[in-house]
């Protein structure tokens, strides 16, 4: 009985298994995607890419730098503070995907922001991005940025 009972419990586990699998996969892509148009940004067209992944109602929280409410606030602080100074770069094997049960996912890592004129790279932090699914695109609703420190 025990045996059957580890057998079907695998057996239901692998679908699971690869469902997570998919939504990793499709998350550290969609990771990629919203930061490579923010490490270009300075570009009008991938300005306007970066801020199509976020909802409209995107609520950004800094340590440092406070709380944003809305998507245009967020891009208008992007554009002004960091487009053309700073590339984001994470730090491999930071980053981890977990689902939301009928909403998205959570990602989570750690980050490095580099300044683009002396390719200094300093100031880790740790991020968390709420993605929710609507009619098979995904947007980021909540973004958490702290921990803010010297690099490892």
């Amino acid at each position: 009985m025990k045996k059957i009972y580890l057998v079907l419990l695998a057996f239901f586990s692998i679908p699971s298994f690869a469902d997570d699998m998919e939504l990793a996969e499709t998350m550290k892509a969609l990771d990629t995607a919203v930061f490579d148009s923010f490490n270009h940004c300075q570009k009008p067209q991938e300005l306007d890419k970066h801020a199509s992944f976020f909802a409209a109602d995107v609520e950004f929280y800094h340590d440092n730098g406070g709380v944003t409410w809305d998507r245009a606030s967020m891009i208008a602080n992007t554009q002004n503070n960091a487009c053309g100074h700073y590339s984001r770069k994470l730090v491999d094997g930071s980053f981890s995907v977990h689902p939301i049960k009928d909403f998205g996912a959570i990602t989570e890592g750690v980050h490095v922001f580099c300044q683009n004129e002396t390719n200094k790279c300093e100031g880790e932090a740790d991020f968390v991005m709420i993605w929710r699914k609507v009619d098979n695109k995904w947007e980021i609703t909540r973004v958490l940025s702290y921990g803010h420190r010297k690099n490892n």
